[in-house]
């Protein structure tokens, strides 16, 4: 399964050496779902439309740029269905088997992100695939080093207390009630170190409750009404019905770019430093791919072009690398509620040859974006040794970029 082919999953972690708080995500996925009424499939891989209601779940947090990293925690009997419904994706790492509770799931997730020591860790239910990258955005806005974050909704109809038989004994004031949802968010090793010393048969009923009562200060924030979580049948079908109503927002952008070839001994394609016998003139570092590649992603949000927004004539750019650019290009997207679905580059020169590097080119575009490496295309072709490219005075890039715009 993914955990035994996980050639991709774990490299990212070398290559992150940003200086911002990094964030993890651990989606408990280990439950057996009884309620919904599917006895051979768990909720979690159950499709809705086209994709697993699991599949949904990871795909809004790995299009969210603040998020570096995904647990999965699953049940020991789920392999089949984990590799079969989930996709691959740089940021999701290897999963991991949880517990026979939710609580002893979390704590599995907890120890599998130890060899990454993340500032923060957001615990979030695998049957809530309809959470938004703006709820995100609130969150990881909101989490300090002394502070978590759950997200909720005030409650706003009458509570009625109850006894054995029914009948009602009091009712309670909704005022200062709230409803809680996931994700709930926390410094890592204060959530961690809660849950090690909170005894096992503690009657906590989430992550908050047992960071509160360790002392942690809890913040809510208010939740969406739409982050329901799928529990029983009832809840798959309006799943469905929702996903079937949704009218999909798909754009496709292209870009296009050329470099004059001057005197050098290496050129940049896709991020890759190539010995070569000539070098690619311009303001940044020349990476006439990566160039393309902006200028396609911004085209998906009608956000100008790649010169707008990093003019050749603002200095601090020179010589800068154009995965600055490129990775700008990606926020600007996510934040406009886009998920990236496919790129493609396609550069056109007669050296060097585009095939002995391609792998490593969409790997590292890959890393860069987030985007899952199955779904990169690159490749190359000559100019037939006509024109400006045939002479190699220069080298050219097409680019095009597909997102689906899911929060607009």
């Amino acid at each position: 399964m993914l955990k035994d082919k996980g050639e991709y999953a774990n490299k990212i972690v070398l290559m992150n050496d940003s200086p911002r708080s990094t964030f993890c995500v651990i989606i408990v996925a280990a439950g057996r779902g009884r309620r919904a009424g599917l006895n051979k499939i768990p909720k979690q891989y159950r499709k809705i439309g086209d994709l697993s209601v699991l599949q949904r779940t990871i795909q809004v947090f790995s299009s969210h740029a603040a998020i570096k990293h995904i647990m999965v925690v699953t049940h020991s009997n789920d392999d089949d269905f984990f590799d079969h419904s989930i996709r691959p994706h740089p940021k999701l790492l290897s999963p991991v088997n949880g517990g026979t509770t939710r609580r002893a799931s979390v704590l599995k997730g907890l120890d599998a992100l130890e060899f990454i020591d993340p500032d923060y860790v957001l615990i979030h239910d695998a049957a809530r695939p309809f959470i938004t990258a703006k709820l995100i955005d609130r969150i990881v806005t909101t989490l300090t080093p002394d502070i978590g974050v759950v997200p909720a909704i005030a409650v706003s109809d009458t509570i009625k207390k109850v006894d054995n038989s029914g009948l009602i004994n009091s009712s309670l004031s909704h005022k200062g009630l709230f409803f809680a949802q996931t994700p709930q968010a926390f410094p890592y090793r204060i959530i961690k170190k809660a849950h090690y010393n909170t005894p096992l048969d503690a009657s906590f009923t989430d992550d908050s409750a047992i960071a509160e009562n360790f002392g942690l200060h809890i913040k809510i924030i208010e939740g969406e009404r739409t982050n329901t979580k799928i529990t029983t049948r009832f809840d798959i079908d309006e799943a469905q019905k929702r996903v079937a109503n949704m009218i999909p927002d798909i754009r496709t952008g292209h870009g296009y770019d050329v470099h004059t070839l001057v005197q050098g001994n290496s050129i940049t394609l896709c991020g890759i430093k190539i010995k070569h016998h000539r070098s690619l003139s311009g303001h940044s570092d020349s990476d006439v791919a990566l160039h393309a590649l902006t200028d396609a992603l911004l085209a998906t949000i009608s956000s100008g072009d790649i010169g707008k927004h990093f003019p050749p004539s603002d200095q601090k750019w020179k010589g800068a690398e154009s995965s600055q650019f490129l990775l700008y290009s990606v926020n600007r997207v996510i934040d406009s509620g886009g998920t990236i679905t496919h790129l493609d580059i396609t550069l056109i020169c007669e050296s060097p040859t585009i095939e002995t590097y391609r792998d490593a080119m969409r790997y590292s575009v890959s890393t860069i974006t987030g985007v899952s490496i199955d779904r990169i295309s690159v490749k190359g072709t000559t100019n037939e040794r006509i024109g400006f490219i045939g002479r190699e005075e220069g080298i050219a890039a097409l680019a095009t970029a597909s997102v689906v715009m899911v929060n607009s």
